[in-house]
């Protein structure tokens, strides 16, 4: 007799269909070149630990002072010491928050893009999605309270660092160029409903990242098509 098929689950179907491709091709590439397939991925998880550890330590040389240095955006900061420190802050993960957190973010979602996308368009999504977060805060503080989108004036003295704004829009991205529609849908309403709960600096910004990553998004899809 033949044996009956196992009923696939509503849940595993649709994982299937929005993840079954783009995972064929991870799984892939991660069984043929294992740590070669993700060189910016693993290069990006040593540098969150190398700040995480650097910036508990209180030697003026070795320490928070460094990483402060290198790393740390302020609203208030002027324009071009925002813009150099901007691409270093996106690895140094908030004081206050595990750091296994960022960890994980970054080894799924930057992993998932980085074979899926290309180390380039990887690289440029998540700078320039954090870029964007450190335009509005700039933005939201001259705008201040009483406007739309704006900040309270305390908010310039925010340390505005971590990956946080770049996974937010490299999943979406990701979403997106992969018609994972619902995935997609879950992450957008995950950061509008944060945004909400707690309604600080960095909720904006994932918002923000969101909005510049659709953007993208359809840029990219419109070029194809002219193409």
């Amino acid at each position: 007799m033949l044996a009956k098929k196992r009923p696939v689950r509503p849940a595993a179907r649709l994982l299937r269909r929005e993840w079954g491709p783009v995972w064929a091709v991870v799984r892939a590439e991660l069984a043929d070149r294992r740590g070669r397939a993700i060189p910016l991925t693993l290069s990006a998880l040593c540098l969150i630990v190398l700040f995480q550890v650097a910036q508990h330590q209180r030697s003026p040389y070795w320490g928070y002072g460094l990483v402060q240095d290198v790393g740390f955006v302020r609203a208030a900061d002027p324009w071009w010491l925002a813009l150099a420190r901007t691409p270093l802050s996106l690895f140094v993960p908030a004081a206050d928050l595990p750091v296994w957190g960022a960890l994980a973010q970054v080894l799924v979602v930057f992993g998932i893009a980085e074979i899926a996308l290309g180390r380039r368009r990887t690289l440029l999504i998540a700078y320039i999605c954090t870029l964007a977060g450190v335009v509005y805060a700039r933005i939201g503080v001259a705008v201040g309270p009483g406007g739309v989108l704006g900040l309270p004036a305390g908010d310039a003295q925010v340390v505005d660092t971590g990956p946080s704004g770049a996974v937010a829009g490299l999943a979406v991205y990701l979403c997106l160029r992969f018609r994972a529609w619902f995935t997609g849908a879950l992450v957008g309403m995950g950061m509008f409903v944060e945004a909400i709960a707690k309604p600080n600096l960095a909720g904006r910004e994932h918002l923000v990242a969101i909005a510049v990553a659709l953007a993208m998004s359809a840029f990219s899809t419109l070029r194809r098509r002219w193409r």
